[in-house]
């Protein structure tokens, strides 16, 4: 059995939480989780690379297990998530890493990357979006636009809300544990808590503002990238994972026939895709 730490760091006077595993000399992947979620979505891939690469899945501020100041204490935003974030990363000595993005993981590791391109290895992108190509219809039109009102902030928080992200285009329902949704709806009904994503998603449209900005970093840099992408998913589009290719013609994309967390249906899918890709990029 592979062993899994879960440690904390004090970042900013405030205390996040991380998961780590494989050897401590062995090149590093940093699992950045999305939304509603934290870094046990990663609790099943961890084991699977821990092998050959030292692995670091931290929950933002605000996520999972790390402190939660409430939102009229600390000014929840995408540019705050990647700076402490990144300060985590320098606190326990990585300096060099490939990046896997998820949701919301993509804004944060993307100002990270664009950010210190000779610091980041290799991206792995599930369902990380960073093309308008790759928005959904509905909602996710919206929460780009900045044009979400009370009552779809209050919708997206919500068990019904969790639990469809984890079934919606997935063939067959059964494969996924409801033990997910049920997990992060409970860290979403904390005090304050749903009012800290709600101050997240707001925030959300200046991240598309940073598209040109990380697409530019894409086409400098050439940074090797895998797409392992859920092709059903109404969030972030299939044609979000197709998009990369515009940059990086070099980019290996794969749509597998689930969902928005593909992780739930198809772990060693993915698993075998990053670590043949990482396997030839990184050692």
């Amino acid at each position: 059995m592979v062993a899994v730490y879960h440690r904390y760091a004090t970042v900013g006077g405030r205390r996040l939480f991380y998961r780590e595993a494989g050897p401590v000399e062995a090149p590093v992947i940093v699992l950045l989780h999305g939304f509603p979620t934290s870094s046990h979505m990663y609790r099943h891939l961890m084991p699977a690379l821990a092998d050959r690469y030292r692995v670091v899945a931290p929950d933002y501020l605000g996520s999972g297990a790390s402190d939660a100041p409430p939102v009229g204490e600390f000014a929840y935003t995408f540019d705050a998530l990647a700076e402490l974030t990144l300060e985590l990363l320098d606190q326990i000595g990585l300096g060099r890493f490939a990046l896997y993005i998820q949701d919301f993981g993509a804004p944060v590791g993307l100002r990270i990357a664009a950010g210190n391109p000779e610091r980041v290895t290799a991206i792995v992108t599930q369902n990380g979006n960073a093309y308008v190509e790759g928005l959904g219809a509905g909602l996710p039109q919206k929460l780009a636009a900045g044009t979400l009102t009370e009552d779809d902030l209050r919708g997206m928080v919500t068990l019904e809300a969790t639990k469809a992200q984890y079934l919606d285009g997935v063939p067959d329902p059964a494969l996924v544990s409801p033990d997910v949704w049920i997990h992060d709806q409970a860290l979403l009904d904390r005090p304050g808590a749903a009012e800290i994503q709600m101050a997240l998603l707001g925030d959300y449209h200046h991240n598309i503002d940073l598209y040109p900005k990380f697409h530019e970093y894409f086409r400098t840099s050439q940074v090797p990238l895998l797409a392992v992408w859920g092709g059903n998913d109404e969030i972030f589009v299939a044609d979000g994972a197709r998009a990369y290719a515009r940059d990086l013609p070099g980019a290996e994309i794969h749509l597998l026939d689930s969902g928005h967390f593909a992780l739930e249906t198809h772990l060693d899918a993915i698993a075998g895709y990053v670590r043949g890709f990482l396997g030839r990029v990184v050692g």
